[in-house]
């Protein structure tokens, strides 16, 4: 089996038209005199970090997720985009901040220094400083190298991250956040670990980048999922993706590989060692193991890997063949909280990645290793009143097919679908989850739940074992879509580079 596993965590989307001129010598020329003004390099301790995503139909304060964060004893976050609400709600917090930047903004990011000084200055320079946030790393993009993107991003990353670098040494900030760049598993390949070698066509760009994180002090950030391998393959052993052992080991010499996670690694590091840069710090970015909608997405095999994932990489301290003794200096779980917006595009799992239900529910025991043997449920979550919207039992279903397909547009029906949760709770059990979805999402309206007559509201609620059917929250945070805030942050900075003619 090769070790790359292609996980996309946002759809495909056009790229940018605009670039950045000048050759390759030139951005490693601009990255060495920009490193000239950083002094301090910041060594973090090893320790279990969360994504916190935001794409949500029911949101809860960012106050009390980072509430959730706290009682959880969970110190670091990494956030994929710079969301002023989440920001402000992580000020005097005391947890590490990782901000991300989405791809779509890389090519304004790297054609201009003012485009990045003013991202600094809005996202950055805005939030730290006494009292403020603990921001550490700023994320250059989000897996910008995945093979589905098809080359649209590739070419801005380093010219991008030479601007922020200099502008964060302008901001005086760049001896203590530094920059990185999450890479999915699918930059690199071989047919066993010791072979690991990045894709052919990024040999030159992964040059440059290591070269800048090594001497800016960064990590090398790389999303890893075992999950995605075995959904798609269906040759791949089920108990090699897990930690508890494996009856098809993988033999590289005189290394024996017993689990996916093990071996991807040791892949990496097979690559950055023919790059030069063998001892690199590692983080993980992302990791994880849905719950939902597909088959063995479930909440069993979900705490089986994380608690796993736990005990091998991060309490254990043994390493891998390629690197004994040195585990990841950091590892955050994908993800925090379910996002019932996500696409689906990926799979319908998409959506139910979290430790924890949209509404700061645990869904299962897990031990962090920080102090607590199990999650801490989040506290004082604003619901809506306890009724749901079901299919009116005296109504004719044969006319429901259009109004199921409206709910689900609309709403979130994954669960639905083959290998989901709700897959087996016959038809009227189908009609009343995906009106009820559609019901919370309207904020429990009563028209919302009309469907011409065939739907009706009840105050017994209507779940049936795993299948839980939703009560909407009510302490949903204003403010814009994620989608919203990055097309706004494009736009102003266009304003500014039209306005002062770069």
């Amino acid at each position: 089996m090769k070790y790359h596993c292609w996980s996309p965590r946002e759809p495909k989307m056009a790229a940018p038209s605009a670039r950045i001129s000048g050759s390759p010598l030139l951005v490693v020329g601009a990255v060495v005199t920009a490193m000239v003004f950083s002094s301090l390099v910041f060594v973090a301790e090893s320790a279990i970090g969360v994504n916190w995503g935001t794409v949500s139909f029911h949101k809860l304060r960012p106050s009390t997720v980072v509430d959730l964060l706290k009682d959880n004893n969970i110190q670091k976050v990494k956030l994929f985009e710079a969301d002023p609400l989440v920001l402000r709600a992580l000020m005097g917090s005391g947890i590490q901040v990782m901000v991300g930047i989405p791809n779509e903004m890389l090519a304004a990011l790297s054609s201009s220094s003012a485009a990045s000084d003013l991202w600094v200055r809005q996202n950055i320079s805005t939030y730290v400083g006494k009292g403020g946030a603990d921001i550490r790393y700023i994320a250059v993009g989000n897996e910008p190298f995945l093979t589905s993107y098809a080359d649209q991003f590739q070419s801005y990353v380093v010219p991008a991250m030479v601007n922020l670098q200099q502008s964060l040494v302008r901001a005086n900030l760049a001896g203590y956040i530094k920059l990185v760049v999450p890479c999915n598993a699918d930059a690199y390949e071989a047919n066993v670990p010791s072979e690991g070698a990045f894709r052919p066509e990024l040999t030159q760009i992964m040059t440059q980048l290591v070269s800048f994180l090594n001497q800016n002090g960064s990590p090398f950030v790389v999303n890893i999922y075992p999950f995605l391998s075995l959904y798609g393959n269906s040759d791949f052993p089920q108990d090699y993706a897990f930690f508890e052992g494996t009856t098809h080991p993988v033999m590289d010499g005189a290394n024996t590989y017993t689990n996916a996670f093990d071996g991807n690694f040791d892949t990496l590091v097979a690559a950055l060692s023919k790059l030069g840069y063998g001892n690199m710090p590692i983080v993980i970015g992302e990791i994880g193991w849905p719950t939902d909608g597909a088959v063995g997405a479930n909440l069993t095999a979900a705490r089986v890997f994380n608690q796993g994932l736990i005990k091998h990489v991060v309490l254990s301290n043994k390493g891998t063949p390629l690197r004994p003794n040195v585990p990841p200096m950091d590892v955050y779980l994908f993800s925090l909280l379910d996002e019932g917006a996500k696409s689906t595009l990926p799979g319908n799992f998409e959506r139910h990645w979290g430790i924890f239900s949209f509404d700061g529910q645990a869904k299962y025991a897990l031990d962090l290793g920080l102090g607590h043997k199990k999650l801490k449920n989040a506290k004082n979550v604003q619901y809506l009143p306890a009724r749901w919207c079901i299919a009116n039992p005296s109504g004719d279903l044969a006319a429901v097919a259009n109004h199921m397909k409206l709910a689900c547009n609309a709403a979130d029906c994954t669960t639905l679908n083959y290998g989901g949760s709700c897959n087996a709770i016959g038809e009227k059990g189908n009609v009343s989850y995906a009106f009820n979805s559609y019901y919370q999402l309207q904020m429990q309206n009563e028209r919302s739940c009309n469907f011409d007559g065939l739907g009706m509201v009840t105050f017994l609620d209507p779940s049936v074992g795993d299948c839980r059917f939703l009560v909407g929250v009510t302490d949903i945070s204003s403010g814009f879509r994620p989608y919203q805030r990055w097309v706004i942050g494009c736009i102003l900075i266009l304003w500014q580079l039209w306005a002062f003619r770069i």
